[in-house]
């Protein structure tokens, strides 16, 4: 009979030790305001590179980011979306190049993970303009554009990143100068003396990108700190595709996709890089076109 109730005194305790502990975790994630779009983390990285949150104007600086993305509410969660769709296929080609994970996030801040076209000409995920799409090896006119070609665009930003990199001597750098240019951060470093991307005073558009890279980053690793609560089932599907080799010209793209067992919206959506009603190839170049295999 002793030992019952040696027993239960041991359950009451156990369970009233759990209850406080739950308590004390609660009451700290009411005043770290974690689960709304107030919450700040106690500390943050890019790349593995440390961000200085005891430095005043940085911590503001990130917590204006956190908070305008965890408010656009909507904006947020269609990247959430997206990003189950397009990351597949960064992230592999990231890896291959040895370019660090997060810079997944860049092409999240640059597009939306949309085919997006600036006013200033600008396009696709990684928002590569003409000229510096040529010097990356894309090709660019009016019947191919592989700014669209979201593998052929990540590996020319992995290789601009790394030159970056080896400019700079880190990450953070490397990926300012993808806003700012490498010259222009050279020129800003030369000038202030200082060479942390926290020190210096760069143009506003330069100034808050790193710091939307890390909120995007922050809030799409840690959703639900931020009020997001998104299950598996709604997030847009990765579609998976096998790849048709082309060495001639495709004279009508409507007819070739019937051929592939797909209509025209089809091609074009998984194939966005293909600008026009044709594929003119005189040269007999190697294409591969993506027929997806599930989905539709």
């Amino acid at each position: 009979m002793k030992r019952k109730q040696i027993l239960v005194l041991f359950a009451m305790l156990f369970t009233s030790s759990l209850f406080i502990f739950a308590v004390k975790n609660n009451e700290k994630d009411r005043l770290e305001k974690k689960g709304t779009p107030q919450y700040f983390p106690n500390q943050v990285d890019f790349a593995g590179e440390q961000t200085p949150l005891h430095i005043a104007d940085v911590k503001e600086r990130l917590d204006r980011e956190l908070l305008v993305n965890s408010y656009l509410h909507s904006s947020t969660i269609l990247i959430m979306k997206r990003a189950n769709r397009v990351f597949p296929v960064i992230e592999p080609i990231l890896a291959k190049y040895g370019v660090p994970d997060d810079f997944k996030y860049l092409a999240v801040i640059e597009s939306s993970l949309t085919n997006a076209s600036s006013p200033a000409g600008a396009k696709g995920i990684w928002q590569f303009m003409q000229a510096t799409a040529k010097e990356n090896g894309m090709e660019v006119n009016e019947f191919v554009d592989e700014r669209y070609h979201l593998e052929k665009a990540t590996e020319a930003a992995c290789k601009y990143l790394i030159s970056a990199k080896n400019k700079f001597g880190n990450w953070t750098l490397a990926a300012a100068s993808y806003n700012g240019g490498m010259n222009g951060i050279n020129v800003k470093i030369e000038e202030q003396q200082v060479n942390s991307y926290y020190d210096l005073l760069l143009t506003d558009e330069t100034s808050r990108y790193v710091f939307r890279i890390l909120a995007l980053k922050e809030i799409m690793k840690n959703p639900r700190s931020y009020g997001f609560d998104l299950s598996k089932d709604e997030m847009y599907d990765y579609i998976p595709t096998k790849k048709i080799e082309v060495d001639s010209t495709i004279t009508n793209l409507s007819v070739f996709a019937k051929s592939q067992g797909i209509n025209y919206k089809v091609l074009k959506l998984h194939n966005p890089w293909l600008r026009d009603k044709k594929l003119p190839n005189p040269t007999k170049k190697l294409y591969q076109i993506e027929i997806p295999t599930q989905g539709y």
